[in-house]
């Protein structure tokens, strides 16, 4: 069963979201918080898997509020933010904050539930615009960003960079796995070991990291 814990502060949002996860097979909304201030000690009562975070919150935002529970580490719970702002700033400001995923409000119900999936998988769940938001990004001018990116990812072993580069092209661990020719758990224990080495939170903000080594042109 997947724990859901709901952070915004339109209780209509919220009693929206519950109806709509409640019918989801394999998912329980176990909490929920008005603002941001209060999703820490929500999640430490509940322990959900996957939080669903509004950004704009009037004590703490939804940004700041996944920020610190970034801090807890392997032990956190995965971040989708939910929003009404649809920009690209936005999507990569969450990103950097330590969210795995990204959603407007007006998803379709079906998008939210299965993005809460995802999450609950350690794979990234995105809008469409939000992973455009994303591809247009890594196709900015390189620049320091670039050479600083690729500095970084040189502290990986070989195996965790090729984990890093197929996580970047958005594929499961299952998909890794089968490509690298290497078991789940294997290509679990790379991708925690790189993100350890590199600071990050997820992987997420390693697919960014490998899109500024690499920038298209």
């Amino acid at each position: 069963m997947i724990r859901v814990l709901l952070a915004d502060d339109d209780p209509l949002v919220r009693t929206g979201l519950k109806l709509m996860l409640r019918g989801a097979d394999g998912i329980e909304v176990v909490g929920e918080a008005s603002d941001g201030a209060e999703v820490a000690a929500a999640v430490r009562e509940h322990t959900p898997d996957v939080v669903l975070m509004d950004i704009r919150m009037p004590v703490m935002d939804g940004l700041a509020a996944t920020r610190a529970l970034a801090l807890g580490g392997a032990q956190a719970p995965q971040v989708i933010v939910l929003t009404t702002f649809d920009e690209h700033g936005l999507v990569l400001e969450a990103m950097r904050a330590g969210a795995a995923g990204y959603l407007v409000k007006h998803a379709v119900p079906e998008e939210i539930v299965e993005a809460v999936r995802r999450a609950a998988r350690d794979e990234p769940a995105l809008s469409p615009s939000a992973a455009r938001a994303l591809i247009r990004h890594a196709a900015g001018g390189p620049g320091d960003r670039s050479e600083l990116a690729r500095q970084r990812l040189a502290l990986l072993t070989e195996r965790e960079r090729e984990v890093a580069e197929a996580v970047a092209e958005g594929l499961s661990n299952t998909d890794i796995g089968a490509r690298l020719h290497l078991s789940l758990g294997t290509v679990k224990a790379h991708l925690s070991s790189a993100l350890a080495k590199l600071d990050l939170d997820n992987r997420v903000q390693l697919a960014l990291l490998t899109h500024d080594a690499h920038p298209r042109p």
